[in-house]
């Protein structure tokens, strides 16, 4: 499966794909050590798992993007007891109008576990760059929250993502996703790269995991929309990547279709990495690398984010489009129409940091560090972007990598011109 917005000024393509060599020395590596490598999943009581009051309280309130272009936002709530009320009320700030959109209500079964009824409800219509309130539940049992939609789509118009990956629900997950909310510097979308509750870890995949997750999440999934990556722990089984199949096809139409005069920046979201030096997952990717990165090299992507190793890392402008089995040209090197990529596999779960690396550094890998954290990305405007990735342990205002992005098609365009005049 995949799917592409066409967001603000941005496309995101979101590519669930699952799935380099001895180099010259690389970047830095961090010299920060973490006290603990481990973390255990919170109780099932934890104040931050608490199930709202009331009879049959709406929980695990999250939203997402509803369409295409941002004038649209999907709700979506469980209520525990009984179905309840399928209908969202919401109105813009400073309006006495109240509107209500009508959704649909799902359960399923799992093993020995039946889930909540799960609500889904799309409200359409909206303006841009608008704060919205909206309710769920009935009686005494309401719930409000709110959302700002995102600005029209421009050339110019700067937005800020959040990145996070491999979250799970352990103390260091309840860090990093705090870590964000408090940070001054807001992502107004978070994108996030697979591996989401990691109830899969338990016997018969305990779905209780995904209700105490999804509780986890709600302050910010209920105020911002999450755009999701499937990772590992999502599926059962390991996709094939043919070129037969549906996703290879959709991507093959897909990035042809992007205009970068529209949306300049192209930025995809994978769930493994297509380059990660860490020795875990180590070369986990290289497959899927063979079959799509002289795709996102032709088209100009700007960056790559993916998650499955569980540590940061940030690449060089690289691509290894020249290899194959007979000509011996193995090692990636520079490339200007090459996107960065960066892992945030790093979001807390309960299967650790990855500590290990491949040493010595390839001369791709310009920064690692295994740490749990999270990632912000500043779009300034059609040329440059700011990422910055925060650890855990740091305050919040500080970062512990950082980069200007320039893009690809825009930087390259305005150097041509200028050479050309």
């Amino acid at each position: 499966m995949a799917m592409g917005w066409n967001y603000v000024g941005f496309v995101l393509l979101v590519v669930f794909l699952l799935e380099a060599a001895d180099f010259c020395d690389g970047g830095v590596t961090s010299s920060f050590v973490r006290t603990a490598n481990i973390s255990a999943d919170m109780p099932l009581d934890s104040d931050v798992f608490q199930v709202p009051p009331g009879y049959n309280a709406p929980q695990q309130v999250h939203i997402t993007q509803g369409d295409y272009e941002g004038n649209a936002v999907l709700v979506s709530w469980t209520t525990p007891d009984e179905p309840g009320s399928n209908t969202v009320l919401y109105w813009a700030e400073n309006s006495k109008t109240k509107s209500h959109a009508e959704g649909i209500v799902i359960t399923y079964k799992y093993f020995n576990y039946t889930s909540g009824f799960i609500h889904h409800c799309t409200i359409k219509n909206l303006k841009f760059d608008a704060k919205y309130y909206y309710e769920v539940g009935i009686g005494n049992t309401t719930r409000q929250f709110w959302f700002v939609t995102p600005p029209r789509s421009g050339l110019d118009v700067p937005y800020t993502f959040g990145l996070i990956g491999d979250l799970g629900q352990t103390y260091d997950s309840n860090r990093t996703l705090t870590h964000y909310v408090l940070s001054p510097i807001k992502g107004q979308t978070l994108l996030f790269v697979g591996d989401l509750s990691y109830a899969d870890d338990y016997p018969f995949h305990d779905n209780v995991r995904w209700d105490t997750w999804g509780r986890l999440i709600e302050r910010s999934a209920g105020y911002q929309p999450w755009i999701w990556t499937a990772g590992n722990h999502e599926i059962d089984f390991a996709p094939d990547i043919a070129k037969s199949t549906p996703q290879y096809k959709w991507l093959l139409h897909e990035l042809p279709k992007v205009n970068r005069t529209e949306t300049p920046w192209l930025i995809v979201l994978m769930h493994c990495p297509l380059y990660n030096s860490y020795i875990h997952h180590y070369m986990e990717g290289e497959t899927m690398r063979v079959v799509y990165e002289a795709w996102f090299v032709e088209y100009k992507v700007d960056v790559v984010f993916a998650g499955h190793v569980h540590a940061y890392e940030r690449s060089e402008r690289i691509s290894n489009i020249a290899y194959n089995v007979v000509n011996g040209k193995c090692t990636p090197i520079p490339n200007e129409s090459a996107p960065v990529y960066i892992t945030v596999g790093d979001g807390g779960n309960l299967e650790g940091l990855a500590t290990g690396m491949t040493e010595p550094q390839p001369s791709y890998s310009a920064y690692r560090e295994a740490s749990f954290g999270h990632g912000i990305l500043d779009i300034k405007n059609r040329t440059h972007a700011y990422f910055g990735w925060n650890r855990n342990e740091d305050t919040y205002a500080v970062e512990a990598d950082s980069v200007w992005l320039r893009n690809r098609y825009w930087t390259s365009s305005e150097e041509s011109y200028v050479v050309s005049s």
